[in-house]
């Protein structure tokens, strides 16, 4: 199979090169992708306890925790004990945070609307299809069953 025809090669490329021009416009702000999408994925009113942020994200714990408090430096974020678990935290955007989640958010909506007007409907509604379908045969473990032992 030629790699330009291969799904993943495909989601792979165009994955790096949306997560390359979110970072050119991310260093406008002095500011990463990563950093964006963590204060995307903060509720901008009540906060997000930490513990819900990674999954919520898809990211290992180590990595979170170094966007985090690099954010918390900058004065993005600030951390609260969580009253009804006083174990967690929860991680709150400061002011400064919001403005950078209100800039986030309007590149998020200039791209989305730039591609919707570059692409009609139908096609877009193949696009989340396909990758509901595949998000979909990877969490039920569809792709690479494990072939039992009689069958070998």
């Amino acid at each position: 199979m030629e790699k330009y025809k291969s799904i993943d090669h495909q989601l792979r490329a165009t994955w790096q090169t949306v997560a390359k021009m979110y970072n050119e416009q991310a260093v406008k702000h002095d500011s990463t992708m990563a950093t964006a999408f963590v204060l995307l994925n903060i509720d901008k009113v009540k906060g997000t306890p930490s513990t819900a942020l990674g999954p919520l994200m898809g990211m290992e714990p180590t990595s979170l925790s170094r966007i985090l408090k690099n954010m918390e430096d900058k004065g993005a974020i600030s951390r609260e004990k969580n009253p009804e678990d006083g174990r967690s935290v929860i991680i709150k955007l400061t002011a400064y945070g919001k403005e950078m989640r209100a800039i986030s958010k309007g590149h998020v909506i200039q791209f989305n609307d730039t591609v919707m007007h570059h692409v009609t409907e139908k096609d877009l509604e193949g696009f989340f299809k396909v990758t509901s379908a595949i998000n979909k045969l990877i969490a039920t473990k569809e792709i690479y069953k494990e072939i039992s032992k009689k069958a070998v």
